[in-house]
């Protein structure tokens, strides 16, 4: 070096510039990678190919996830961890992008918008392990506040205005403090209707998503007092589902 001066030529902005170039390109890179953990490899949309991964730049190494609660490990990506699930439905047209129609009951087949995901069949549990989401009979400590409506005893309506069933019950959800669940009485027994999903009243509580004939089809528990990961994305998915399904006027367009 002719320069006695060790950085007399070096431009630290430059530096920074192209330290923060490399950095987020990493960055974008690392996330790429991560993200194909699920979900990957992709099918295509008429054919049903798996499209190729892209080779080891592009997916992520095999890593375990150590579950809580003794529930076990996880070891993702993995090859046979593929949707096997057959849908009860059918192609409205050949090419790419076109919708399904369904062949049965789209409310517990799992289309369209009544879609779910196949979720471990365990109740979600607390930091403590117990179960999160419970009917307030079973964690007397939640109470309904007077300064709101109460809401059990109320009759159930469905988007047709008729009586689906009675409020028995409302589930609670034990680690964020607030209720869940609606549990209504439709008589041979007793089904779970999604809260963001009901508007209660002074006089009724009111849910357009579904029919009042069609509470007594919502996908029930195997417990009386706790509610499965699976058996939620059923039931969520079966109210979802009726936004479109629930009545022959909502799957035609409006032009």
């Amino acid at each position: 070096m002719d320069s006695p001066y060790l950085f007399g030529d070096f431009d630290a902005a430059e530096f920074c510039l192209i330290a923060f170039f490399l950095f987020f390109a990493g960055l974008v890179f690392y996330l790429r990678r991560e993200d194909r953990r699920e979900g990957y490899p992709l099918e295509d949309d008429v054919t049903g190919r798996k499209e190729p991964l892209g080779g080891l730049f592009f997916t992520a190494q095999p890593k375990t996830f150590i579950l809580p609660h003794g529930h076990g490990t996880r070891t993702l990506p993995r090859a046979d961890n593929r949707d096997t699930q057959v849908l009860a439905a059918r192609r409205s047209a050949m090419t790419d992008g076109s919708p399904i129609e369904p062949t049965g009951n789209p409310l517990l087949d799992g289309i369209g918008p009544g879609g779910y995901a196949q979720r471990p069949n365990y109740p979600d549990l607390t930091i403590d392990g117990l179960a999160r989401i419970v009917p307030i009979r079973v964690a007397p400590d939640f109470v309904v506040s007077h300064h709101d409506t109460e809401p059990r005893g109320l009759p159930v309506l469905g988007c047709d205005g008729l009586k689906g069933g009675v409020v028995s019950d409302l589930w609670v959800d034990r680690s964020e403090q607030l209720i869940r669940y609606i549990e209504v009485d439709v008589g041979a027994r007793k089904v779970l209707l999604p809260m963001n999903m009901a508007v209660v009243g002074a006089r009724a509580v009111k849910v357009n998503a579904i029919t009042a004939a069609q509470f007594a089809e919502v996908p029930g528990t195997q417990s009386a007092d706790q509610v499965t990961l699976l058996e939620e994305e059923r039931i969520v998915g079966y109210y979802g589902g009726g936004h479109l399904y629930a009545t022959r006027d909502r799957q035609e367009p409006w032009l």
